[in-house]
């Protein structure tokens, strides 16, 4: 029975763009209404990510210390207000920024957000959490770093930047032991201002919690915004191998260095990931793991940071099988290239990621989450719709001419721990 194409048949998505306010002290909150939900999510973000810090950790330490203590309010009273109103929060640093969240129940928007002033506005820096931190945070990293795709990691960045970039930088885990409380409080002052950052807030956002939101946020104080840091040149390696004695599996990582989301062939690169390795049944899981049973499983993605953009493969296979996985990625690697694909499969592709899409922004935070990438990026949630229709018109020779374009062999960094 002959195989019907798979057909597109997903709605059109339109987003509507965030409303935007500028505060009394300059600090810009974005609102996206969903008051149908009974919840809100508070996200701010700070220009305080790795790649602002002069002292090795300070950016992570400062932001996972914020909730260790306040002016008013101990930790455990911090914990205990959060987890009694049901209310989340997390903090993730990155490179570029620092995320902090707060969800709630709208009924709990008052009791929550006095928790958050206290965290956000008042900490503390207590010095002997700092101590407890700066011991547990180098005995993990220093056990993280016996796991070979930890290592593979750390190295496929500084064989992507240089040892000296900030996006490639990686201390040793004995730094943790020259991280100071003044250094955190110096580093929390410069870089947690209202001209530094900005906060995204969805879900049920009446006139109480407008008031509610602006009250905290106009406290943050004003300041210059931190000066954008001077990176080094990039200073790549294109091939590098690491032993790892013990190890029963070589990690894998394969990429180039391309260009943030801005650039016009981005998305067309986000199809080309997909293709190669971006769900389970793409070519690169087919090979591996169906054919040949080398991984269980392997990822291709496009990663964005706020100045640089690269492609990445990653997967870990037995030791005995790492020059034969090489070669098998490579080659479909090549076949993207140099042929193209069928109709039906990039087909898939396009449903899988257009899906993917629909799935996140059902639901206010989700939406929240898209908005955020599109602030850093300088665009509107119109781009959303724009991107989505980039993906479903492209063709086969356009995915093959960008893959031909960017994947040449002589342009990728490997990189192998095992």
């Amino acid at each position: 029975m002959k195989q019907l194409p798979v057909q597109n048949t997903q709605p059109a998505i339109e987003i509507s763009d965030a409303e935007l306010l500028t505060l009394k002290n300059g600090m810009q909150l974005y609102l996206l209404p969903a008051n149908e939900f009974a919840v809100m999510r508070l996200t701010l973000l700070f220009r305080a990510g790795s790649s602002r810090q002069t002292i090795p950790f300070s950016a992570s330490a400062t932001a996972n210390l914020l909730a260790e203590g306040a002016d008013e309010m101990t930790a455990r009273e911090i914990s205990e207000q959060l987890d009694f109103h049901g209310s989340y929060f997390d903090v993730n640093t990155d490179r570029d920024y620092v995320y902090i969240s707060f969800a709630m129940l709208s009924k709990f928007v008052p009791e929550t957000l006095r928790v958050a002033e206290q965290l956000l506005l008042h900490p503390t820096f207590p010095e002997e959490e700092v101590e407890t931190y700066r011991l547990k945070r180098k005995q993990r990293l220093k056990i993280e770093r016996q796991k070979v795709d930890v290592r593979a990691r750390e190295a496929f960045a500084r064989a992507m930047f240089g040892e000296e970039h900030p996006y490639g930088q990686c201390f040793d885990e004995a730094a943790y032991d020259h991280l100071t409380r003044e250094e955190l409080v110096a580093f929390y002052r410069q870089h947690y201002t209202a001209t530094n950052g900005f906060a995204v807030c969805s879900g049920r956002t009446g006139d109480k919690e407008r008031k509610a939101l602006c009250a905290l946020l106009e406290q943050f104080p004003t300041a210059e915004p931190t000066p954008r840091p001077t990176f080094p040149a990039i200073n790549q390696q294109r091939e590098v191998r690491l032993k790892h004695e013990g190890a029963v599996q070589s990690s894998i990582r394969i990429g180039r260095l391309l260009f943030p989301r801005e650039h016009p062939d981005f998305v067309g690169m986000q199809v080309v990931a997909a293709a190669l390795g971006g769900y389970f049944g793409s070519r690169l899981m087919q090979n591996l793991r169906e054919e040949h049973g080398y991984t269980y499983g392997v990822i291709s993605a496009m990663v964005n940071f706020e100045r640089e953009g690269y492609l990445a493969i990653a997967t870990q296979v037995g030791t005995e099988v790492t020059e034969e996985a090489l070669k098998e990625i490579y080659n479909e690697i090549e076949r993207l290239r140099t042929e193209p694909l069928s109709e039906e499969e990039l087909q898939l592709v396009k449903n899988i990621m257009t899906g993917e899409m629909m799935r996140i922004l059902d639901g206010p935070f989700g939406i929240a989450d898209v908005t955020i990438e599109n602030i850093l990026c300088g665009r509107t949630n119109r781009v959303i719709s724009e991107n989505v229709e980039r993906i479903r018109k492209i063709t086969p020779e356009e995915v093959q001419r960008l893959a031909e374009k960017y994947l040449r062999r002589e342009d990728l960094v490997t990189v192998v721990v095992g």
